[in-house]
């Protein structure tokens, strides 16, 4: 059994030297413009469905989907 308490070991460190590697990929300042681009597409998306509406409006067509 003692080749069971050193699998569990090895499994806790290779899962926490993952975490710790997503964790610092995460905070990378090189994805700092990904997150800022991605922290904004709600608003885009909101953007694109109010363009779309007030076209629709525009022609008379008061139907909402």
């Amino acid at each position: 059994m003692e080749y069971m308490n050193s699998i569990q070991m090895l499994w806790t460190i290779v899962a926490f030297i993952l975490f710790i590697g997503i964790v610092i990929w995460a905070w990378s300042s090189k994805r700092n413009e990904e997150f800022h681009e991605a922290k904004n597409l709600i608003f885009e998306e909101d953007d694109a469905e109010l363009s779309h509406e007030n076209n629709q409006s525009k022609l008379g067509n008061k139907h909402h989907v």
